[in-house]
């Protein structure tokens, strides 16, 4: 109980009594004043609890830990080795009671403040500490270099452009300068017989008033004679006068633009484009295993299966009048549901996760797998298209179009690379750019994979066999059954337990992380026909089936 910065006595409080508490009970989780710190002490129940000072409790107020089971509301007091489970009373005997280690916690927890475990812990800590401390000052090295590339580049945008001005205007200078002279020699031409067109207007002008004067004041004879005289002249000039004008021409100007002109006019819609060159960051951060071998507190590495169920959260159909043939799955970071519809109508299909439509994506080819990169990309496979794309998750604008050469089927990402089966019975490695590794697979029937922290997982819908291996290929394990026919998406769970639709056995089987053991999880009595795509969101523990022809479930997994 705390009234403003002082912690209240928790039982003189019970007897309505406020008074500042100078001690706090780590046990009871309550101030003790002094006169209740000794009554405290003098009880046999609480004379072993840990009092410490109010100051410091402060340095612990707000560290949380519950001893109390948050399914059944009780005390945690025991211990499940097995499956590295703190219990309280009520989960032993419903779900534990065939453990045969199921021990005291607080035979466990003995020698937990002097264990390795704990200053093993500290280290780590402060090691990982040290990381973070490194890698952000590394990412503010970054930052600022980022920055200081955009100077750069707009400093390179800038004097581009003042080049390309400069050329532009003595492009310029020199066309004008050609249209000047050009002009001028057109006018030239016409000036010229102008000019001479004018010296024949004065002197026919001359000679009708020349006629006519001749007509007034001279003879019969004169006249007769110098009419033959100006006709004669007459003839002559206008034949001249004919030639000159037959001779002469029209011009009219235009002009050509170069066709660099014309494209950066109307066809050039950006100035440059503004690329990212993307490589894994050099980060250097030890990954520290802490040895807890002293209390045996063990890290989770494992999930019984037979524990696991399925809450179904919704199912839907997606009513569509267009073919549908669902090859892949997966749930974005934004909770949407995107379908790999692997027909000619070349579309990825969007859904809420309540089974409301939003948009159908049209895309360059078939999309068969998709897989998520980060919030904000994806990579989609396109089956004999024989390549993949790198697109964006809101816009799904095309970031990167990459060949494979072979046909392009299941794609997984981890780590900073993709895995693609490429053909049947190869798996390429690519980094987000080109392929950077090719390594050949036991099997020949392959179209589906993904990937969990070190292994790659993928089925053989032919011999029936789910494969486990690590990144480089070697074979780790390798699963058959029966009740699994035809077995095509496969998806992993944190604890690297595997999940796989069977096709022709119309199942969702869940596979053991070591590969010895299964549980059938789902079958045609849930409504699976022909499964062809899963994914696990191991974010948000939702699993997501989907048949061929369009119906799916979403479940919670527990």
């Amino acid at each position: 109980m705390a009234s403003g910065k002082h912690i209240l006595c928790g039982p003189c409080c019970f007897d309505d009594v406020q008074k500042n508490a100078g001690r706090w009970c780590t046990k009871c989780e309550e101030g003790l004043c002094e006169d209740c710190e000794k009554v405290h002490r003098r009880i046999k129940s609480s004379r072993n609890h840990k009092v410490i000072t109010i100051e410091d409790y402060r340095k612990i107020e707000h560290i949380s830990i519950s001893q109390v089971c948050e399914h059944h509301g009780e005390n945690l007091e025991w211990f499940c080795k097995s499956h590295d489970e703190v219990l309280c009373v009520m989960c032993v005997p419903s779900k534990h009671k065939t453990c045969s280690d199921v021990i005291p916690i607080s035979v466990y927890s003995a020698n937990a403040r002097q264990s390795t475990a704990l200053s093993d812990l500290e280290e780590t800590i402060g090691e990982t500490l040290r990381n973070v401390k490194q890698c952000i000052k590394n990412r503010e090295s970054a930052t600022k270099e980022i920055e200081k590339r955009e100077l750069a580049i707009k400093t390179m945008v800038l004097e581009t452009r003042t080049k390309i001005n400069g050329k532009l205007d003595n492009l310029q200078e020199k066309l004008l300068h050609e249209l000047r002279s050009t002009s001028n020699t057109c006018s030239s031409k016409y000036m010229k017989i102008l000019q001479t067109l004018k010296s024949k207007e004065e002197m026919l002008t001359k000679l009708s008033e020349q006629t006519i004067h001749m007509k007034q004041f001279f003879s019969d004879l004169q006249v007769f004679l110098g009419t033959r005289q100006v006709n004669r002249q007459i003839l002559s000039e206008i034949e001249s006068t004919k030639m000159e004008i037959n001779a002469s021409k029209d011009y009219k100007l235009k002009v050509a633009f170069h066709t660099l002109i014309e494209k950066l006019s109307s066809e050039m819609e950006e100035f440059g484009q503004i690329s990212i060159s993307e490589s894994a960051s050099k980060l250097d951060f030890r990954d520290l295993k802490i040895d807890q071998a002293q209390i045996g507190i063990n890290v989770p590495t494992s999930r019984n299966i037979e524990c696991t169920k399925l809450q179904l959260i919704g199912k839907f159909k997606m009513k569509r009048k267009i073919e549908m043939n669902i090859k892949g799955c997966v749930m974005l970071p934004n909770g949407h549901i995107l379908f790999a519809n692997y027909t000619k109508e070349n579309q990825l299909i969007e859904y809420k996760d309540t089974g409301e439509h939003i948009r159908d994506i049209n895309v360059s080819g078939k999309p068969y797998s998709i897989t998520v990169i980060d919030v904000n990309r994806i990579a989609v496979t396109y089956g004999i298209g024989k390549y993949l794309e790198i697109m964006h998750t809101n816009s799904f604008h095309v970031e990167k179009k990459i060949a494979v050469q072979t046909d392009c089927w299941g794609i997984s990402y981890e780590n900073g690379s993709l895995y693609v089966i490429s053909g049947h019975c190869t798996i390429k490695i690519l980094d987000l750019s080109e392929i950077q590794k090719t390594f050949e697979i036991a099997s020949k029937g392959v179209l589906n994979i993904t990937t969990n922290k070190d292994k790659i997982f993928y089925t053989d819908n032919k011999t029936n066999i789910v494969h486990c291996c690590s990144l480089n290929g070697d074979d780790i394990w390798q699963f058959t059954s029966d009740s699994l026919q035809a077995p095509y998406d496969v998806a992993v769970d944190n604890y690297q337990n595997v999940y796989v639709v069977g096709y022709k056995s119309n199942c969702l089987t869940m596979i053991q992380n070591d590969g010895r053991d299964s549980i059938t999880l789902l079958t045609d009595s849930n409504g699976l026909d022909k499964p062809r795509a899963v994914f696990f969101d191991n974010k948000k523990g939702k699993i997501l089936i989907c048949n061929e022809q369009g119906s799916a479930a979403l479940y919670k997994v527990n």
